[in-house]
């Protein structure tokens, strides 16, 4: 990689990970949002919900141990957009304007953003995992390592959508709302919560919206990878998903042919 690229993606990584570390709060927020899930919402829905054995588990297991791998997609979902909130942020206040005139590729530039979000999330996912071990929730020791490579990819893909979003939103007002549209029926219409097979014994078009949404294949993929395995299915629907909503993005901000002009005329 040429040192001018080196340099600029060192940068806005580095930026991204000091800034986070300097906001506790959103640190602190989130972590609770899917603690409260995990140590509340669980123990309600233990004797509602039963789990037959479907892999990767190798036997029973508590419903607790189950929406593990789904909080962990929820903390990248929130956290690609709130990523991605910060970009509208940075293009109201002028910094991000700043960097996308740079020589450097606007690809790249945008690139290395979404790396930047991916890395901050990777470390909110890991302080989530070690909290959960405290309260008994214990995954195969190797399941930590193996997990990192599919919480990249999950982690892009996430973020991408996010990017999307904040090319086609002109002000920060906006954006709040746009999240929840997208946040809740993203994460309630996967997998996250309760295996696909109970939503199928319920309906049969809700099981093909959960079967079709991008987040439960990053969320089946994290699950496979946190017990050492590889769903190959969900690897391949998370990229095919990553390049498309990546692609759409790097479009979004072109200035030439991008969504950004057509919104500013539409106004």
């Amino acid at each position: 990689m040429n040192l001018h690229y080196w340099r600029a993606l060192n940068g806005i990584v580095t930026r991204e990970v000091l800034r986070f570390l300097h906001q506790r709060e959103r640190f602190l927020a989130a972590l609770v949002r899917p603690l409260v899930w995990l140590l509340v919402f669980a123990a309600g829905f233990r004797a509602a919900l039963g789990l037959s054995i479907i892999p990767p588990y190798e036997t029973y297991i508590t419903y607790e141990t189950y929406i593990v791998p789904g909080l962990v997609g929820m903390i990248q979902l929130f956290n690609g957009m709130q990523s991605s909130l910060s970009m509208v942020y940075d293009r109201e206040m002028g910094s991000m304007r700043t960097l996308l005139v740079s020589p450097l590729p606007r690809w790249f530039l945008l690139t290395a953003k979404l790396l930047a979000g991916t890395a901050v999330s990777i470390l909110q996912v890991y302080a989530f995992l070690a909290i959960a071990a405290a309260f008994d929730i214990v995954l195969p020791p190797l399941g930590y390592l193996t997990a990192l490579p599919a919480l990249v990819v999950s982690g892009l893909m996430l973020g991408a959508v996010g990017m999307l979003l904040s090319s086609t939103i002109k002000q920060l007002e906006n954006f709040a709302g746009v999240m929840n549209f997208v946040i809740f029926p993203t994460f309630f219409l996967s997998s996250a919560l309760y295996p696909l097979w109970k939503m199928q014994e319920s309906s049969v078009l809700l099981y093909q919206i959960c079967a079709a949404n991008p987040f439960t294949h990053a969320v089946e993929l994290i699950r496979f990878a946190l017990y050492v395995q590889v769903n190959w299915e969900s690897l391949g629907w998370t990229a095919l998903a990553l390049a498309v909503f990546l692609a759409a993005a790097i479009y979004g901000y072109n200035p030439a042919r991008g969504f950004m002009p057509r919104k500013a005329q539409a106004d």
